[in-house]
């Protein structure tokens, strides 16, 4: 076990304390104010009685988002590190440092497939929703290191998606093309969490599983996906698709991607 991945199981263990009220209330005051955070959309920092409770903090309110079905949404709070066309079975995850689409999904992409970085940093919102209607088809837990995602770590480390901890999650759209969700673990994120499979929580020591569901798991848009125990990356890819933000923070629900229909004219499944 190399000293990342001891050091994020120590400090989960740590955040998952529940100290002594005034002590937990400082604690939290301290940390909003470390990383300049933002509760006007939250519950106030003395609801929070642990430092996890307070990282996966939940929405206080509604958030409204285009319906359309050829808009698809951030599905977080983030900022994108980098975004583009996949080329020869490869992405960027940031200038100058490309990757292997194969070795981060277990399946080869072709040049219609588009992608987008989204880091998530402490100071996010750490709750991740769907980014369209989908269809889940399987869910893939890689096993892995816990690097940093931030922009110096992306600029140091190769292949740093590709070494990470991550979960993949493979889908169908309205349009019948596959998108791909990928949660890729970092510094201090203990748990991947995905709703549909409370099999991810369960300790497990090989190095990957894959659940695959015979009945495809409907979740539409905007629906709660699932949540990182502390900050990390998101990293989509989707098929026939316009990228509308790049270089820019972005909130949930503002839109993302736009699929260009004509292009998938007659697959439409209309699940």
């Amino acid at each position: 076990m190399n000293l990342t991945k001891i050091v994020s199981i120590c400090f989960g263990i740590i955040a998952d304390i529940r100290f002594y009220k005034p002590l937990q209330n400082f604690i939290n005051k301290t940390y909003i104010k470390a990383f300049d955070i933002s509760l006007d959309r939250f519950q106030p920092y003395y609801c929070y009685k642990s430092l996890n409770e307070l990282f996966t903090r939940g929405l206080r309110e509604i958030v409204e988002f285009d319906k359309k079905e050829d808009i698809f949404i951030s599905p977080s709070d983030s900022f994108v590190m980098q975004s583009g066309s996949v080329s020869n079975n490869r992405a960027l995850q940031i200038k100058g440092f490309s990757y292997s689409v194969e070795s981060l999904l277990k399946d080869k992409l072709d040049s219609s497939f588009s992608y987008v970085n989204l880091y998530l940093s402490p100071k996010d919102y750490h709750r991740y929703h769907s980014p369209c209607d989908m269809e889940v088809v399987s869910i893939t837990h890689f096993k892995g290191a816990l690097l940093p995602v931030h922009k110096k770590s992306l600029n140091k480390n190769t292949n740093l998606f590709v070494r990470n901890e991550r979960v993949v999650l493979k889908a169908r759209d309205r349009f019948g093309d596959y998108i791909y969700f990928v949660a890729v673990g970092a510094l201090n994120v203990g748990k991947i969490i995905f709703y549909i499979e409370p099999r991810l929580c369960e300790n497990y020591r090989g190095k990957s599983r894959k659940f695959l569901y015979k009945q495809p798991r409907l979740i539409k848009k905007g629906d709660e996906l699932g949540m990182f125990k502390m900050g990390s990356t998101i990293v989509l890819f989707a098929k026939n698709v316009e990228i509308l933000k790049d270089n820019i923070k972005v909130s949930f629900g503002e839109k993302l991607f736009k699929k260009l229909v004509e292009s998938t004219k007659g697959d439409k499944n209309g699940f």
